[in-house]
């Protein structure tokens, strides 16, 4: 057994079980319906999903070697990673629509807008999972090969280039949120008005979380992203294990900055293992920017 392999397949393991939990307890709580919280569903099951890829890749390689199921698996495990990714910039979206236009942030039309990102994103990621089964692979053709087999390295290079941009506009709109917050700041120390002070508070805590999010999501992706590009497949496969492995890593934190520090998954995890809430307990909803 390669080590490197046994690695992902723990990883995936501890993936999907942290990501089950975050399903099964929005999915359990009529409460969490928001859309704050379809984004966060929608995030945990794409992580799930890839964690489950994980467990597949391990299982199939070392069980049943086939080309047809390798491709299947390395597909499964691309539009599961790709839609993590995009479900990530959809909540960034999300977080700078809720400060950006607060008035008319729980307006149906927010909701559409969730729901059209949301199946755009699973759409192109669905899509880019296909492209290697339907054929855009080197199984044929060893020299088109990049340090990912079987896929080709216009193929990883076009998934490089769409995390590039990606990471780009989560960027770009962190810091149109930091402006917003100076903006509100700015606001308060001349009106001292100390009513939405609250409001300031749990905004400046949005945005920490989005500045925690946005250095693990590159730290995590950055060098994989890179080294798919630079690298060649006549290297050590250590090296593209060495860059993966970190990148499965922000499926792994990815529930624990998004739900379980988020005061009303930690409720309705508390009621689905308990079967009851402690009233002695304060428990206080946030708004839609502290996630």
């Amino acid at each position: 057994l390669n080590p490197w392999d046994v690695m992902l397949c723990v990883s995936g393991t501890a993936i999907a079980c942290e990501n089950a939990l975050v399903v099964a307890i929005i999915c359990y709580s009529p409460a969490l319906r928001t859309p704050m919280f379809v984004l966060v569903g929608s995030l945990a099951t794409a992580d799930l999903l890839a964690g489950l890829g994980l467990i597949l890749n391990f299982v199939f390689q070392y069980v049943i070697r086939s080309e047809t199921v390798s491709l299947l698996t390395v597909g499964f495990l691309v539009a599961s990673f790709a839609a993590s990714v995009s479900s990530l910039l959809a909540i960034t979206v999300d977080r700078y629509l809720s400060l950006y236009n607060a008035l008319t942030y729980y307006s149906e039309r927010t909701v559409l807008c969730i729901h059209t990102m949301l199946a755009g994103a699973w759409g192109v990621s669905l899509c880019l999972g296909l492209l290697p089964v339907l054929g855009w692979n080197c199984l044929h053709d060893r020299t088109s090969c990049s340090v990912v087999r079987p896929l080709t390295k216009s193929n990883v290079t076009l998934l490089s280039a769409s995390f590039f941009l990606i990471f780009l506009i989560m960027l770009h709109l962190y810091i149109e949120i930091c402006k917003i917050v100076c903006r509100h700041a700015h606001q308060i120390a001349l009106q001292q008005h100390f009513l939405t002070a609250s409001h300031y508070v749990t905004t400046k805590k949005g945005v920490s979380t989005l500045a925690i999010i946005l250095g693990t999501f590159g730290a995590s992706w950055l060098p994989f992203a890179i080294y798919c590009v630079v690298g060649d497949p006549d290297y050590p496969s250590v090296y593209t294990y060495a860059t993966l492995l970190p990148a499965t890593y922000n499926s792994m934190i990815n529930p624990i900055i998004y739900a379980y520090r988020n005061q009303e998954i930690q409720r309705s995890m508390w009621v689905l293992f308990c079967g009851c809430f402690q009233a002695k307990v304060s428990f206080c909803s946030r708004s839609p920017s502290d996630v």
